[in-house]
């Protein structure tokens, strides 16, 4: 074989087989979600976006990149199980303020939330809908191919809701007919229910947002009411079981949270209401609680500033310490808890301050880090890939000074993020 010709093969083939980057990060404390307890001095090993190996003394390859945390305490990337990171400025608290802007404007807006979001912590969020249908696939797209900062996000597409209910568009003249992504999620029996999730599915999304009784953020709604039919909630769930998707529902009353549960949900978001049969029920079940404890400040504040309409505040009348108190009878009796803010209610920085009410309010601060970890990806169905550091999952890595452990407030200054193996903060 003529020499030159060999050698060039030669690098080709070596080039082919290029060696992917590792990075070792050397840890002082580890949070294990999933065992619940601290590991000690170790060295986790990262190559391209996925943890490879850890252990304490591992030795670490030549050639890789090394990050030493051995001065703080390391958890996974948080997950919050309830944002709304793809509708924009929240401006004057009214969805009303939607119709003023274009679906591209709100995007933009969007996107300033999602880098706000992933470093405070969050490299993993699911996303519960927006008023501009498919606005969130959007972003959660540009996302996954770099086009902008953000964690990953599983997004439900629009909210499935009756007409003029609790996830409709609202309080504008009769005689004004919005654009077709403001009711894109409209429906009125199991048929129509079952239409709209085929409908969402082909679009793409990675679950299904229902809700199930009325709202507080909602013009013309009634926290207290029930809204879908149990036969209409059970449809939901059903089909979207054909497309390997799971629903959550939205369920401030008792009898709409009930209806949820019985019909199969994966998780009720606020269960504001929830008396002890609910409890019981989702117990039984194995149905999440995503219980936004921490938005009742930012509604207040907001009403004492004159930013959020007055209706709102006449729906969420004393509802913020009925949901507290019941939040904290859902711990005592162990029911499944993970970890949602409705985001989006407060600022988007804000988030993290729920930590501090779990644990005020009957959680450990272990549990309240196993909700945003743990529990969080086991209701996402993917606690294959994120929820804790191990080999073969995402490298979703962050770091705060202190022990969340002791003072939960810590996890308030994250100082280090790091999502699929790249560093965004450090």
């Amino acid at each position: 074989m003529n020499r030159t010709f060999a050698c060039l093969l030669s690098v080709a083939f070596c080039s082919s087989f290029t060696v992917a980057q590792v990075t070792a990060i050397k840890a002082g404390r580890l949070i294990d979600p999933d065992a619940g307890t601290v590991l000690q001095d170790q060295v986790i090993l990262i190559r391209e976006n996925k943890i490879d190996a850890i252990g304490k003394g591992l030795a670490v390859p030549a050639g890789a990149k090394i990050i030493d945390l051995s001065k703080m305490t390391l958890l996974p990337g948080l997950i919050d199980c309830h944002t709304h990171l793809a509708d924009g400025r929240g401006d004057d608290g009214d969805p009303l303020s939607q119709l003023k802007k274009t679906a591209s404007a709100v995007v933009l807006e969007s996107v300033v939330n999602a880098k706000t979001f992933l470093y405070e912590g969050f490299t993993t969020v699911r996303d519960v809908g927006v008023y501009r249908a498919l606005n969130d696939v959007a972003l959660r797209d540009a996302i996954a191919k770099g086009y902008v900062e953000g964690p990953r996000m599983y997004v439900a597409g629009a909210y499935v809701t009756i007409t003029g209910g609790a996830g409709a568009m609202t309080g504008y003249a009769p005689d004004i007919q919005l654009p077709w992504d403001f009711h894109y999620g409209e429906a009125n029996s199991p048929w129509e229910v079952r239409q709209v999730v085929r409908k969402l599915a082909h679009d793409g999304v990675d679950h299904i947002k229902i809700l199930s009784s009325g709202a507080v953020l909602t013009h013309g709604s009634n926290p207290n009411s029930q809204e879908f039919t149990p036969e209409e909630i059970s449809a939901a769930v059903d089909e979207a079981s054909h497309f390997g998707l799971r629903v959550e529902s939205h369920a401030h009353s008792p009898q709409g949270i009930k209806n949820a549960i019985r019909a199969g949900v994966a998780s009720v978001e606020h269960a504001t209401m929830i008396d002890d049969e609910g409890i019981a029920l989702a117990k039984q079940r194995g149905t999440y609680l995503d219980m936004d404890i921490y938005d009742e400040e930012c509604i207040q504040e907001a009403g004492r500033k004159g930013n959020i309409p007055a209706d709102f505040l006449e729906h969420d009348a004393q509802l913020g310490e009925i949901q507290r108190e019941n939040f904290r009878k859902a711990v005592k009796a162990g029911a499944k808890m993970s970890f949602g803010t409705d985001a989006g209610v407060c600022p988007y920085e804000r988030s993290v301050k729920q930590f501090a009410f779990m644990v005020k309010y009957g959680m450990t601060p272990m549990q309240a880090v196993q909700a945003a970890t743990h529990n969080a990806a086991d209701l996402l169905g993917h606690s294959d890939l994120i929820g804790s550091i191990k080999p073969g999952k995402y490298a979703d890595v962050i770091a705060v000074t202190g022990d969340p452990l002791q003072d939960i407030s810590v996890l308030e200054h994250v100082q280090f993020v790091m999502k699929d193996g790249k560093v965004y903060k450090q």
